[in-house]
């Protein structure tokens, strides 16, 4: 288990079904919100995928996917997928997107090796989405104008949620900071990647820190990235500061994807060239699928963070360490 934070003096202003009155209304408001600005379609996604497919994502490398044999197709192995970063992709061409057109879908994963602890689940659910850019587009501009409209949703979102809900004032600045990954380094030199995520956030509220996992100056990544999705040049994470528990909060991954030629370098420079084989990257290497962009945002992370809760365990059901219920019981926490 990880360290749990637990806030003084802490008490939800909601009930438990309050609580899950106020989910629905954090989600449905969000997910029209998104649509809107980014003008997405809705579509089914897959809770799992044959490994040979390659579409599922491998993140850092090292996390072990849920895996269970099919019965009716002789145990041929499937894979509960970590996010649908590749699918998306895959699905854009199949179902006929063209340029300026892109998708939405609801994404349940299951990540059995994460360390549980305030923002952390093994359980994670996020709207997963993606859009059609020409060759063209794929520039830092197109990059931070996505950025912008994301954060307007977030930022619209807030503001309903404090109409609703008189005990929640709004602390999302008006407008997001932009800073690349080298120079929140020079920044902040001496200091870990997730300290420095703390000081720029807390310092200006809401921030896009940009291309994420490269090898840095210092001979260090900012943080992990798969080779075979985002192009580490044009990707990135927005990060706001969350002072009921005084930490940087992630809420979105994104990025423009990557195209043959960043995906060629990417997988030397994770020394998994063998990856190139499977389905989806033999496509990709070959032209056969769009240019895109596209990301994940974290649904009971942005619950948590309009309800101004303490926990992730308090907008989501999930299994928990005994310890940490025990611990987060004893501090008016009331874990689902």
């Amino acid at each position: 288990m990880e360290h749990l934070i637990t806030p003084d003096n802490y008490t939800s202003p909601l009930t438990i079904r309050e609580t899950e009155v106020a989910i629905k209304e954090v989600k449905d408001h969000f997910e029209r919100a998104l649509a809107k600005s980014l003008h997405l379609t809705r579509v089914s996604a897959p809770l799992f995928v044959k490994p040979e497919s390659g579409l599922n994502d491998n993140l850092n490398g090292v996390e072990r996917p849920v895996s269970f044999g099919i019965r009716e197709q002789e145990d041929a192995p499937a894979e509960i997928v970590h996010s649908l970063a590749k699918w998306k992709r895959y699905a854009l061409k199949r179902y006929d997107f063209h340029s300026g057109e892109g998708l939405y879908t609801d994404m349940s994963a299951i990540r059995r090796d994460e360390d549980t602890d305030n923002i952390h689940s093994i359980y994670v659910d996020q709207w997963d989405w993606e859009k059609v850019i020409s060759k063209e587009e794929r520039n830092t501009e197109t990059l931070q104008y996505t950025v912008r409209k994301v954060y307007s949703a977030l930022k619209e979102t807030e503001e309903f949620m404090s109409r609703r809900y008189n005990y929640i004032e709004p602390f999302l600045p008006d407008e997001i900071t932009f800073i690349t990954s080298q120079e929140l380094e020079d920044l902040y030199p001496g200091a870990d990647a997730k300290e420095r995520e703390y000081r720029i956030a807390r310092a200006k509220g809401a921030v896009f820190i940009s291309q994420i996992g490269k090898v840095l100056s210092s001979g260090e990544k900012h943080d992990g990235r798969a080779p075979d999705y985002d192009d580490w040049e044009l990707n990135g994470d927005i990060i706001v500061y969350y002072p009921v528990l005084d930490i940087a909060l992630e809420l979105s991954s994104m990025g423009i994807r990557v195209d043959e030629e960043a995906l060629r370098r990417q997988l030397k420079a994770a020394g998994c060239e063998d990856r190139a084989e499977l389905e989806f990257q033999r496509l990709l290497l070959n032209g056969q699928l769009p240019y895109t962009i596209g990301g994940g945002i974290g649904q009971s992370r942005i619950c948590m963070l309009y309800l101004r809760k303490a926990h992730i365990g308090e907008v989501q059901s999930s299994i928990w360490p005994k310890e940490m219920l025990e611990e987060a019981s004893s501090h008016n926490i009331n874990l689902l």
